[in-house]
């Protein structure tokens, strides 16, 4: 295939994938502030879209972690990248249907390494930086920000202890627009950024950037486009998983979660570590339900979050190693790829349908 044809394809599918990031993380920062009813769903979202495109232009730290850091670029071609690209959509769709807030920066994490794994060797992958920048903060987040939040949710509670139910739960409301609007504006730092890195790191493999070099203008457009466009829609049925089916929150508590969580990732951003913002996020709301009195935590459900966490780079890798490896056969390969990752995309999608959930009932019980 055509070297341009072939970059044009991978940046095209790497937009997809920021689509599909944007609905699979909606729920990172609004799901808890719907819960409370402290924003209208559509609102909700509508807000988040907007705040992750502003975000996306903030900081490019993330973007040069992935498009100088974690592979040796110059070891591998558009075509690998294209195969971890699959893996990670694949594994963000599935994780979707089910409704688990999975990790969708680890599912593209783990289909690239798989990748170029298959295309080069473990050599090409530079594990220390993905020790570092990836596996370390993937399990020190959410214990910090669940940390955070539990004592933060505490104190709420005490210091308003004297103030009636209805005026505390209206003041933390408001306070929830603002807090949650902050995580939106987060996660545009950090997830929008990480499909700059992908797309980036082709125009370096495809010799149109040179090593090293930052995300172009017009990528850091596309991308903050792409992932904005993708939180619009609206991830509703993990947005019922992460607002309902983790612990009955209220107010004080979306409060908390949401600022201990918007600290971490903005924290994370500014010093280039691509954390996972589902991860961080799910610590801040557990960590709000542990904090507050009498309060329901689903350890069920959460225990059901950590197995998909703790399966999605493995997972995302083995189908990244596969389409990478088919995709290297030339463009027949990229060819099949393509076609059978869109069979697996509609096949999700035709599955969905049978149990839709929307805007209208996303605060319904959580099944999961």
């Amino acid at each position: 295939m055509d070297v341009s044809l072939i970059v044009v394809v991978v940046v095209v599918t790497a937009l997809a994938f920021d689509f599909t990031n944007g609905f699979h993380d909606t729920a990172n920062a609004m799901a808890t502030s719907i819960a409370t009813g402290a924003l209208r769903p559509r609102v909700a979202v509508g807000i988040a879209a907007v705040l992750n495109l502003v975000g996306a232009f903030l900081s490019i730290e993330v973007a040069k972690t992935i498009s100088s850091g974690i592979v040796d670029e110059a070891r591998i071609g558009p075509a690998v990248i294209f195969g971890g690209l699959v893996g990670a959509i694949v594994w963000n769709l599935v994780t979707w249907l089910v409704g688990l807030p999975s990790s969708s920066s680890h599912a593209m994490f783990g289909g690239l390494i798989g990748a170029v794994w298959v295309a080069s060797g473990a050599s090409a992958v530079r594990f220390t930086t993905v020790l570092e920048k990836v596996v370390v903060p993937a399990i020190a987040s959410p214990v910090i920000a669940g940390v955070v939040a539990m004592i933060a949710t505490y104190l709420v509670y005490r210091i308003t202890n004297r103030t009636t139910e209805d005026t505390r739960r209206r003041g933390f409301r408001v306070g929830q627009v603002v807090t949650a609007s902050l995580v939106a504006l987060a996660h545009g730092t950090n997830d929008a950024q990480k499909t700059m890195g992908i797309i980036t790191l082709t125009l370096i493999t495809a010799g149109s950037l040179p090593a090293g070099a930052s995300p172009p203008l017009w990528v850091i457009i596309a991308a903050g486009s792409a992932i904005a466009l993708g939180t619009y829609i609206g991830g509703w049925r993990i947005i019922r998983t992460m607002g309902r089916g983790i612990t009955d929150i209220q107010a004080p508590q979306g409060f908390a979660a949401e600022a201990s969580a918007a600290a971490v990732i903005l924290t994370s951003s500014h010093v280039g570590f691509a954390l996972s913002t589902t991860h961080v996020v799910s610590g801040g709301v557990v960590g709000s339900g542990v904090g507050r009195r009498l309060a329901e935590v689903r350890w069920s459900t959460a225990g059901r979050m950590v197995i998909a966490w703790v399966l999605t780079l493995p997972s995302a890798a083995l189908v990244g190693a596969l389409a990478g490896w088919v995709s290297g056969t030339g463009t027949a390969g990229t060819v099949i790829v393509a076609i059978a990752a869109a069979a697996i995309c509609g096949g999700i999608y035709w599955l969905s349908r049978r149990n839709p959930i929307s805007a209208n009932n996303v605060n319904d019980a959580a099944t999961v």
